[in-house]
């Protein structure tokens, strides 16, 4: 085995997915950025009218596997076709970007470094921790995002993260192959009910502060029609997790909580919305009696609701469900604060060589799945030979095309 072949088999798979509709301007530049460490890209062309399949012709990247939709099916439905691709391929670690070039390939170090830290099992880019990069985001979008991550706390459980439409994202295959992916939305409510999904399994999410990129693209998102699209799925998404995780899987107090608020809020409105309706119609005024009657029912569903919420804060998934000891986190990442700069290193296409720093970090270490056993012996990571160097960016290789009937 090549000394290259040997690096690579111990390196984590990270494939990157990403899915483009009329991206011919930079679809090009985005692929190019993309650094050594990821193994497989995976571009999803979702029924593109212009040039982008031209584009993806031209391109010479060995790594880069091609998929066609005839029509355009929605961003959760190209990600549904990248990542059955990525997986089929053996990716370990699945990230989301962009063809549009808002997100920097800089930045996806970062992105990947909870996943490989086993910290998380789905990590996505928060974008509001930057004040600059806020005061360069449309004021719209500001706005709808602001009003969006809220609900979306509400609905997905996870009241920690922010920014809940970036769709830099970053999933560990393991908990990805626990999905339906044909469940998840297939148009822009996909990020959201990526969300619930991973909540209804008890997954850890992370936010990563990285910064967006605004140029002159066009956005295919219809604000107002969203905004119509979006309430009804947030109540299915809400009413399906509340089921699967609090009904379930896990019946609780906070189970009770809302089970009890239910028919209270409901008897106090209907109850009082009739009486004062007859208050009105005949003149005579309620009684105090039925005053309270009306009030209490609302104000007792009222405060079940609100522990309902704060006992959901407190019941956020916290034990990632990819656990590994410090023997499946590979040499080259490290188990400690150093492994983002290393990593960092082999993003710039630096590799470490093995030696003295092998001691201090206490020998040779490997990514492998929940419940395997590390390979046994392994040799020291040698610096890229100039041939892998060449293959990346020697001739032209026909890209693999998938029709999506």
């Amino acid at each position: 085995m090549s000394a290259a072949a040997e690096r690579a088999s111990r390196e984590p798979h990270i494939a990157v997915v990403l899915p483009c509709f009329n991206e011919e301007r930079y679809l090009a530049g985005v692929l190019a950025a993309l650094p050594e460490m990821v193994r497989t890209i995976v571009v999803v062309d979702d029924g593109s009218t212009d040039g982008t399949a031209e584009v993806l012709g031209s391109v010479a990247d060995p790594r880069l596997v091609t998929i066609r939709h005839p029509y355009n099916q929605g961003v959760g439905a190209a990600m549904a076709s990248g990542y059955r691709a990525a997986l089929e391929r053996g990716a370990e670690i699945c990230v989301k970007m962009d063809g549009d070039g808002q997100m920097a390939a800089e930045h996806l170090p970062r992105l990947i470094a909870p996943l490989l830290r086993r910290e998380a099992d789905y990590s996505k880019g928060n974008r509001f921790r930057d004040l600059e990069a806020l005061a360069r985001m449309p004021r719209l979008r500001l706005i709808g995002n602001g009003v969006l991550s809220f609900l979306t706390k509400l609905v997905s459980g996870y009241w920690t993260i922010f920014d809940p439409t970036n769709g830099y994202t970053a999933i560990h295959s393991s908990v990805l192959r626990r999905h339906n992916v044909l469940r998840l939305d297939r148009r822009y409510f996909f990020e959201t009910s990526m969300l619930i999904e991973l909540n209804i399994q008890g997954a850890v999410v992370r936010d990563v502060e990285i910064p967006a990129r605004y140029a002159d693209e066009t956005s295919s998102l219809s604000v107002w029609a969203e905004v119509l699209r979006f309430p009804p799925r947030l109540l299915r998404g809400f009413a399906r997790r509340f089921f699967w995780r609090y009904m379930i899987r896990d019946f609780n107090v906070l189970t009770l909580c809302v089970l009890a608020a239910v028919p209270l809020l409901l008897f106090g409105v209907l109850f009082g919305g009739y009486r004062w309706w007859l208050s009105a119609a005949t003149g005579i005024p309620a009684t105090a009696g039925t005053t309270i009657l009306a009030a209490l029912p609302i104000i007792l569903g009222f405060q079940c609701l609100l522990s309902a919420v704060m006992l959901d804060m407190l019941y956020q998934p916290a034990r990632p469900l990819v656990r590994a000891s410090r023997s499946s986190v590979p040499r080259w990442w490290g188990g400690e604060r150093k492994g983002l700069d290393v990593v960092e290193e082999v993003a710039r296409g630096r590799q470490l060589r093995a030696g003295a720093g092998d001691e201090e970090r206490g020998g040779d270490h490997q990514i492998v799945a929940e419940g395997e056993e590390p390979a046994g012996d392994e040799a020291g990571h040698e610096a890229p030979e100039a041939a892998d160097q060449g293959a990346r960016r020697g001739n032209r290789v026909p890209v693999q095309v998938f029709r999506q009937e």
